[in-house]
């Protein structure tokens, strides 16, 4: 595949601000791949990053950092020791790339390297520490990609890494799905993804809370045995009445909302466990008194981890997950400040939004 000197990229300048340029294409290390993006899509972390908000330091200077951490393509380039892979293939990437070498990483949790940032010891988060997907060609560590099938096409590989954090979410419950009740709090993506891989993995009943109808009926059409709206009904007394009195064995908070933490202590059953999926933007205060006298259990996951992304790659190989229903809009590259503002304002009901970056 013949590789161009320079590429259009979108880059990262003041804040609110996100704008194309051509930059140069980047040149591979031998444990890395290069990708030719064909899709990439926006999620609530890349608003963050726009508004330099996600820095804590205020992060790289502007218009010299490509966001984008969800994105398919296809294998343009290998590094000198890659053999797992070859040029043509079409592959999906997760974003966390950890150090290997810290107690955190060995045990596989390399979402919380404790080097986190620090590329100096082999760590890179793709779009969030490193260059990321929103450009026509993206260096990836060999780790991070996982080939699609045939059946998968790219619009529903990016989707997978959404699944990925879904599929991670369950993974650090280190016990069975198959036969609890799961609740998930916000029918986001993240939310209507957890439907689907819920009922994939066993779960009953599985019911959906949230405000808005038309993502409701999305995810009563996904596989949710209840779907609850937060503005219509008392949701805490109907997942109560949904098991028998007792609570869901799971809570799957997705939304990010400060006051749903409280929403889901208080429909958890006694010994239950709550995983914290999405991100909050302020601080939150919750009742965590209830938590320590009924023996509730508060897990978190951020992203993908621990391969999940590969057995959601699998799961959809399988014809088990529906993704196309999520994706509502797409935008060239070039119009990626558009795609910013239809995705942040729901515009047309956005849910996932899609920059088609190469044909």
């Amino acid at each position: 595949m013949s590789v161009p000197e320079t590429m259009l990229a979108a880059v990262l300048g003041e804040a609110g601000v996100i704008t194309t340029r051509e930059l140069p294409v980047p040149r591979i290390a031998a444990d890395e791949v290069l990708v030719r993006v064909h899709r990439a899509s926006l999620c609530g972390t890349d608003v963050k990053i726009r508004s330099r908000k996600f820095f804590p330091d205020g992060g790289p200077a502007p218009y010299t950092f490509v966001p984008g951490h969800e994105y398919a393509g296809v294998v343009a380039a290998v590094g000198d020791s890659v053999d797992e892979f070859v040029v043509g293939d079409r592959v999906v990437t997760e974003a966390h790339r950890g150090c290997m070498r810290c107690t955190n990483c060995l045990r596989g949790a390399y979402t919380d390297c404790l080097n986190y940032g620090n590329r100096g010891k082999g760590h890179s988060t793709q779009g969030m520490t490193v260059n990321g997907g929103f450009a026509q060609y993206v260096a990836n560590p060999v780790s991070t990609l996982t080939k699609l099938p045939d059946n998968v096409d790219f619009d529903a590989a990016v989707v997978l890494t959404t699944v990925g954090t879904v599929m991670h979410a369950f993974d650090v419950l280190d016990s069975l799905i198959a036969g609890a009740s799961v609740a998930v709090i916000g029918p986001g993506p993240i939310g209507l993804l957890g439907v689907q891989v819920a009922r994939e993995l066993g779960a009953h009943p599985v019911m959906l809370i949230g405000t808005r109808p038309g993502r409701l009926d999305i995810g009563a059409g996904f596989g949710a045995d209840t779907v609850l709206n937060t503005g219509e009904a008392d949701v805490v007394a109907a997942v109560r009445a949904a098991t028998g009195g007792h609570g869901a064995d799971i809570v799957l908070e997705c939304s990010g909302a400060p006051a749903a933490v409280d929403t889901a202590l208080a429909m958890t059953k006694r010994s239950g466990t709550i995983v914290l999926v999405g991100f909050f933007d302020q601080p939150v205060t919750v009742n965590l008194n209830h938590a320590v006298m009924n023996g509730i259990s508060l897990r978190s996951v951020r992203g993908e981890g621990a391969g999940s992304l590969a057995r959601a790659v699998s799961l959809a190989g399988q014809g088990r997950l529906r993704t196309h229903e999520l994706v509502t809009h797409h935008f060239p590259l070039e119009a990626i400040a558009e795609a910013f503002e239809t995705y942040t304002a729901r515009t047309d009901n956005a849910i996932k939004v899609m920059l088609d970056v190469t044909d």
